[in-house]
Parts: structure tokens; C-alpha cells; sequence
């Protein structure tokens, strides 16, 4: 008979096994392989309402293989249903985003990273489900986006749920998102070593043993479920990498370097067309997708290539089937398209259209090269290189763009031309940018989870808004045995002394008031015992005034006016601490409960 236990099991049981899971090592494992087979099985589940949803809205599997091409239900149209799909989609997933779980809204990526950094891990269950329909029915209804961070989330929310209800620390439950986080890649990629690398990298941000441990597994466990589902071979077939001559490292330096401008310029349309949809749109939030769907329907009629994912077309791209023109009018048509989706409000990943862009630049690049005289490569060689480029120097997350590149090819050849180029990517856009375009998200909300944010803070924070207020004075002719009274009477280790107009002249501590009394200096004075311990002013930031404050005999520290001779406060190390802790809360507030006020804000961004 349960007793109420979290498990539902009888007392004994239950409890030996909640502690097995809670706490030990063993139960940290087995914890991260069911989050492993609940992402693995939670990719597969998308990818097929991806497919159904897409047949739904296009009448075809996959609309950007099928150009031009009209509904088979809609024939009446022709190509043009293009231009209904996406307001269609948008009333539908609208509404489901607005009213159940924002933080669904966007790329995903960034509320993971905000999550672990921030929140302790903590992700609300229904998010899972949220971003699963919303961004299946937006990438089915031409939304111009990825499934990957999608189910970078979705695997996230799941780990953080099990972890919740299990009341796991939050050490543990920050590793139990990344192992979401990593299966959930794993499965959809066909790619195990780049779902660890991606969920260490930059959700984790740490490449500790104890992560490595816990996260591999569910990777392994994802990645079989997945290609239980949907075979072992990659889900992109790709032609072979060959290097023609040593003299093309130079060459794809000159891509990298390319790539580092390319994934910047990406990062500032997205934000900025994001800018503008925010200065532009005035009605309520849940019809924003529906009617900035129109315009996205404009853009898929023009160039129907964008509509979806898109990897029937990159694909085509690293075979040289397109034009050098085409190239560039793909890779520029991808950037607005993708824009675009995100700033009306649509549910989908910015990982697959780095990839898109990366690849179309390789690609145009490479065809450019053939031109030249000399032993070259093929054009598909630039494309692959481009792709991994492109992503290292958005995401500026250089390791994962290797792996998942290696791993869609299987050939080692391409590892030192990639490496180069995914190096110098990230190099040139650490010059151009300070964020990537994970980051850049989360700044935008006044949130910088950037390791040494504590310092930023502190840096951030002035005196004024931490201190406490001035304790009473003790006047300069105050008596010993008076001071113990007063002393005596207070949480406080240390009192002001002021003489009759008021003006500060110094400190008494309990510390000097028993050194007095241990020296037989009863007759003493307020005045005659004050010291001059460091001071604090308004202005000065809490970095500053901290150091002071740890030198300092007492927990105390006067605050005087800007005319040094009036204490108009008194700061703590408990001030300190409750002003650091604020700030932090607010910050997260922001991300999630002042969503009204920041969607009509321009520099808003979600």
C-alpha cells in the first residue's frame, strides 16, 4: 500500500529507489538514458509531425524539392497556396505559443542556455509539447527554419521534467537538460559525438568528466532509437571530400574568413528584421504569426526553395547543381526567409539555415574557383567546408560545427581543411561580434550568462542600490559605558560617531570599544575612540566598494554624500548579497514574465 511516496511505491521500496536516483552515481546514469530514449523517441515523434504537417499544408513531402508546384487538393490555386499557407499556419500555432508557453516562440536554443545557466535547469513541462506542435506546424506551413533547436528544447524540457519531479539538485538536473539536449540532436542528426559535443559546448559550457559521462550515454541511446526509426545512414547524402593540392589550404582560408562575415551578417538580419517586425506590428501578439505569414507566403511564392527546412536543396547546392547566381540569390533568399519566420513569431531553429547559408557560400565560392586555373576540388567540397564555417562563426561554437560536418561525411580527409576554416570563422567573429546568435537573444533582455557574469553584475551595481539606511549616530561625547548600551542593543558590530553639526568623524566598533575597556579607558569618548575605517560613496560600484568592505574590522561600511562629511547609508555584506540576488531574479523575471512589455519594445528580442 503507497504511502504518498514520490514514486508511488510502498515507503521502503520507493524510498531506496528514489535515493538510488537522486543520489547516486548509478541512479544518475539510468536517469540519463531514459532521458536519452525520451529524446530519441521525442526527435522521431517530431519528425513525422513535421512530414505530416508539411503533406497537410503543401501536399507534399518535402515542398522545397517540389518548386512551383500546386496543392494536389488545391489545384484551383496553383503555386500561389504558398501565400495562404503560412498565414494559415500562423492562426494555428499563434494562439498555442501566446496562450500555453512563450518561451516556445523563436529558435529555442537560448531558453535552454538560459535555463541551465540561470534557472537551475528548470524548464516547464509543457513546453515540450508546446514546441513540438507549434514548430511542426509552422516548418509544415513554410515556415523558412530548423528542427534542431526545436528539439534541442524538446528533449531539454523533458530531462528538466523527469529531473523536477524528482527533486534532483540542480547539478544534476543541469545535466540532465543537456542530456536531452544531446540525444535530441544525436537521434535527429544521425550524429552521436556531435549531440555530446553540442550539448557540452554550449549548453553546459563546461567539458567536465562527470558531463561527459552522463551525457554520452543518452546520446548512444538517442542515436539507436533514432536509427531504429529512420536507418543508419545520414540523413543527408553527400558527395566525397577530396583535397587536390596543399595550396588549397590558402583557398579555404579565404572561405573562412568569408564564412565569419557571412554568419555575422545572418546574426544581424535576424535581430534586425526581428526590430523591425517589433516597430512595425501594433495588434495582439498571438495573431502577429498569421499576419506577418502573409508576407513570409510572398517571399515562398518568389523563391519557394525557403519553404521549410530545406535540405533537398542544400543538398542539390553541394552537387553543383545550381548556378553561381542561383547560389547567392539561395543564400540571401535563406537569410530574409529565416528572418523573417523568427520576427512574426515563428517556432523554429536557426541551426539547419546556418548550415543552408554555409553551404550555398561554399558552394558559390567553389564554383568561382573552378574558374581559376589549376588542380581544384570539387565545388561540393567548398560547400561541405562552408556549411561548418558559416554555423562556427554564428554559433561560434567551432567544435560541434567539425563533428557534425565529419559525421554527415564520414570521411577524415575533410578534417584539416574544416578545422582551418571553422578556426579562422570563429576567430573573425569574435572580431565582428561580441555574442553569437544564441547569446545575442538573451542580451537583448538585459541577461549575460557568459562565464564572470557575477563580476559584470557586481560591476553594474552601484552602492545606492544595495545599501541599507543609516544606523543612529553616537555623538562625539558620548561615555563608554553609554556606547556598550547602545552596542548592546543592536544587530550591528559597528556605530557612526558625528560631532554636534552632524558631520561624520569616524567609527566605533565593538572590537575597539572592548580594547578600551581591557585598557582601562572608561573615562574615554565617542570622539576620542572613533577610527577611520574605508568609506563607500554613492556612485561607486559594488566591485569596488566590495574589496573595502572584506578588509574592513567590521560587516560594516559608512556611505557618505559626495561631500565626504555626511553618512547618508551603511552597506553590509548582507546588502551586497541581497542587491546581487535581485538583480539576478529580475533578470529572469524578464526572460519570462515581462513578456508584454518587451514584444512592443524595439529593441526587444524573443
Amino acid at each position: 500500500m503507497s504511502d504518498g511516496h514520490p514514486l508511488g511505491l510502498p515507503r521502503p521500496l520507493g524510498q531506496r529507489l528514489y535515493d538510488w536516483l537522486h543520489g547516486s552515481p548509478t541512479g544518475l546514469l539510468a536517469l540519463a538514458l531514459c532521458i536519452g530514449a525520451g529524446a530519441g523517441v521525442g526527435a522521431v515523434t517530431f519528425r513525422y509531425l513535421i512530414l505530416w504537417s508539411t503533406i497537410l499544408f503543401s501536399g507534399h513531402e518535402d515542398y522545397s524539392a517540389a518548386a512551383h508546384a500546386a496543392h494536389p487538393w488545391l489545384s484551383a490555386f496553383g503555386p500561389w497556396f504558398v501565400v495562404l499557407a503560412p498565414v494559415v499556419g500562423g492562426l494555428l500555432y499563434g494562439p498555442l505559443v501566446d496562450r500555453f508557453a512563450r518561451e516556445a516562440r523563436g529558435h529555442g536554443v537560448p531558453e535552454v542556455m538560459l535555463a541551465v545557466a540561470e534557472h537551475g535547469g528548470r524548464i516547464r513541462p509543457q513546453v515540450a509539447v508546446v514546441k513540438s506542435l507549434a514548430s511542426a506546424i509552422c516548418i509544415g506551413s513554410g515556415g523558412s527554419v530548423g528542427r534542431e533547436g526545436p528539439i534541442v528544447q524538446i528533449g531539454s524540457a523533458l530531462g528538466s521534467s523527469i529531473g523536477q519531479l524528482l527533486h534532483v539538485p540542480e547539478s544534476r538536473l543541469r545535466l540532465l537538460v543537456a542530456c536531452g539536449a544531446a540525444g535530441g540532436i544525436s537521434a535527429t542528426f544521425n550524429a552521436p559525438i556531435a549531440g555530446v559535443v553540442f550539448a557540452l559546448e554550449l549548453i553546459l559550457r563546461d567539458f567536465e568528466a562527470e558531463s561527459f559521462g552522463v551525457v554520452v550515454p543518452a546520446s548512444v541511446v538517442a542515436n539507436v532509437i533514432g536509427r531504429a526509426a529512420f536507418g543508419s545512414s545520414a540523413f543527408l547524402t553527400l558527395p566525397p571530400f577530396q583535397l587536390m593540392s596543399l595550396a588549397e589550404y590558402g583557398l579555404y582560408a579565404m572561405l573562412g574568413v568569408l564564412a565569419a562575415f557571412t554568419g555575422i551578417a545572418f546574426v544581424r538580419s535576424l535581430y534586425g528584421l526581428e526590430d523591425l517586425a517589433d516597430w512595425l506590428w501594433r495588434g495582439p501578439e498571438w495573431l502577429r504569426p498569421a499576419a506577418g505569414g502573409l508576407a513570409l507566403g510572398l517571399v515562398l511564392l518568389a523563391l519557394p526553395q525557403m519553404y521549410g527546412v530545406g535540405y533537398p536543396v542544400l543538398e542539390s547546392a553541394i552537387r553543383g547543381n545550381y548556378a553561381l547566381a542561383f547560389l547567392l540569390l539561395l543564400l540571401v533568399g535563406k537569410m530574409i526567409a529565416t528572418s523573417l519566420t523568427i520576427a512574426i513569431g515563428g517556432s523554429g531553429g536557426v541551426f539547419a539555415p546556418s548550415l543552408f547559408i554555409g553551404a550555398m557560400l561554399g558552394s558559390a565560392f567553389g564554383d568561382v574557383i573552378q574558374r581559376l586555373p589549376g588542380p581544384h576540388g570539387p565545388t561540393g567540397a567548398y560547400g561541405l567546408v562552408g556549411m561548418g564555417a558559416v554555423f562556427a562563426s554564428a554559433a561560434r561554437a567551432p567544435l560541434t560545427a567539425v563533428i557534425i560536418i565529419f559525421e554527415l561525411t564520414g570521411d577524415y580527409e575533410i578534417i584539416l581543411p574544416l578545422m582551418f576554416a571553422t578556426a579562422l570563422a570563429t576567430a573573425g567573429s569574435r572580431l565582428l561580434s561580441a555574442d553569437t546568435i544564441y547569446t545575442l537573444k538573451l542580451r537583448r533582455r538585459g541577461v549575460d550568462i557568459t562565464p564572470g557574469r557575477g563580476i559584470d553584475v557586481m560591476k553594474t551595481l552601484r552602492v545606492r542600490e544595495a545599501m541599507g539606511s543609516v544606523p543612529v549616530a553616537i555623538p562625539v561625547e558620548t561615555s563608554v559605558s553609554s556606547i556598550v548600551s547602545r552596542l548592546s542593543g543592536t544587530e550591528l558590530d559597528a556605530l557612526p560617531v558625528v560631532d554636534a553639526d552632524g558631520r561624520y568623524r569616524g567609527v566605533i566598533s565593538t572590537r575597539q570599544l572592548e580594547r578600551a575597556l581591557a585598557d582601562s579607558r572608561a573615562n574615554a569618548t565617542a570622539g576620542d575612540l572613533a577610527e577611520q575605517p574605508p568609506t563607500a560613496s554613492l556612485d561607486q560600484s559594488l566591485a569596488d566598494a566590495l574589496p573595502l568592505l572584506l578588509r574592513g574590522e567590521t560587516s560594516g561600511l559608512p556611505v557618505l554624500a559626495h561631500d565626504e562629511t555626511t553618512v547618508v547609508g551603511w552597506l553590509t555584506h548582507r546588502d551586497v548579497l541581497r542587491a546581487y540576488q535581485t538583480r539576478r531574479s529580475l533578470s529572469g523575471r524578464d526572460a519570462q514574465k515581462s513578456r508584454p512589455r518587451l514584444i512592443r519594445s524595439s529593441q526587444k528580442a524573443r
